[in-house]
């Protein structure tokens, strides 16, 4: 009993040393406090500005993404910025601080040039990627069955800014239709369509529109079919719209030809060396390091619709997106069965000449759909 006391005694006094020990050792340093001039410049050493959309919209979505996946901290840190859509977008670009990355859509050169007068714009903004396609829908009164209907008549574009203001007018320039341009929000602008005090209402988003796919059947309203692609595929590519889109706006088994309008990350060509060039060099430069994580779920599936290689007509790639597509395309080159695969699905779809740019373009998309769901290279 006596050792067993002692020996208690001792593991006392030794936990009771470890203790006092423990207790008299120096506390470690709190780290140093920055200063409110250190925390600034941490805070913007590494942050890129992303303009996105209207809310309703697919960009802030997008740009939702992108901040999820790629911000890391003081290393990078990407703020999204809710805006007005394509058109306005562009003019922040050129214009507005803090931004220095925006989506907008490929024809907005067009516009800017022949309706703004706004010279060199090639030079000074660049894209990063070109991403999803988006169609332009016109829906239009019962008395209204052509674009020719149009003529003299009220239109509305939606809400100023958004992407509709930038294609539709050049559209109806190219197809030479003067019209009464009105700048309503989407939900008025339908509700005049119903009523019959506007003639159209013209949208450019990915399809289906949840507010359009719910008109009920029977309501004299109708979707124009584009004329003809070959006025419009030097910026454009072949769309089209169908009973599956609209099942109350277009019978069954029936189409409407339309344009698709490809989706652009553009960011402003900042001189090489400067400090927002070297903040996007960094963020291009984790956006493709990243792109498996961008394309698999919660981020919209709306990312696995889009090839990074892809370009866009009219347009510069940023030089440092340059080099990253062109390293991965020597990593992955194609099997040289490729182009014989593709004949063989372009006779079998009876297309193996197509007409136009447009729709050799839309051909290869298929063909790229296809060949991926039979486990082939791209």
């Amino acid at each position: 009993m006596l050792k067993t006391i002692i020996r208690l005694g001792c593991v006392l006094a030794t936990c009771l040393t470890a203790f006092t020990a423990t207790a008299q050792a120096p506390a470690s340093k709190a780290p140093p406090q920055l200063s409110e001039a250190e925390l600034r410049a941490r805070r913007n050493a590494w942050t890129v500005g992303l303009e996105s959309g209207q809310l309703e919209g697919l960009y802030p979505r997008l740009a939702a993404d992108i901040q999820r996946v790629l911000d890391d901290g003081d290393n990078l840190r990407v703020l999204p910025l809710l805006a007005y859509g394509a058109s306005s977008n562009l003019e922040d670009l050129l214009y507005l601080r803090g931004v220095d990355i925006a989506f907008t859509q490929s024809d907005v050169f067009e516009y800017f040039r022949t309706v703004r007068k706004i010279p060199n714009l090639q030079a000074r903004v660049n894209y990063i990627m070109r991403l999803y396609n988006t169609e332009l829908h016109v829906l239009a009164g019962p008395d209204i069955r052509s674009f020719e209907d149009l003529r003299g008549k009220k239109v509305s574009f939606g809400p100023p800014g958004n992407s509709a203001t930038l294609t539709g007018p050049i559209i109806l320039q190219r197809l030479g239709v003067e019209y009464q341009p009105l700048f309503l929000d989407h939900t008025s602008g339908l509700e005049q369509l119903k009523r019959g005090d506007i003639a159209a209402v013209v949208r450019v988003v990915g399809k289906p529109i949840d507010q359009l796919a719910k008109l009920p059947a029977g309501s004299g309203l109708h979707f124009l079919a584009i004329p003809g692609m070959t006025l419009f595929d030097d910026i454009y590519t072949l769309g089209e719209l169908t009973n599956k889109d609209y099942p109350t706006l277009i019978a069954s088994g029936e189409k409407v030809e339309t344009i698709a309008v490809p989706t652009v990350l553009a960011a402003y060509n900042w001189r090489k060396g400067s400090d927002k060039h070297r903040r996007l060099e960094r963020f291009t430069q984790q956006l493709f390091a990243k792109w498996d994580k961008l394309q698999s779920e919660p981020s919209s599936p709306k990312w696995r619709e889009v090839n990074p290689s892809a370009s866009v007509p009219g347009w510069t790639r940023f030089g440092v997106a340059e080099t990253l597509v062109n390293a991965s395309a020597g990593e992955a080159a194609p099997s040289p069965a490729t182009s014989e695969e593709f004949e063989a699905f372009a006779a079998q779809r009876g297309s193996k000449s197509a007409r136009t740019r447009a729709q050799k373009e839309q051909l290869f998309r298929e063909f790229e759909a296809w060949r991926a769901k039979q486990g082939g290279p791209r």
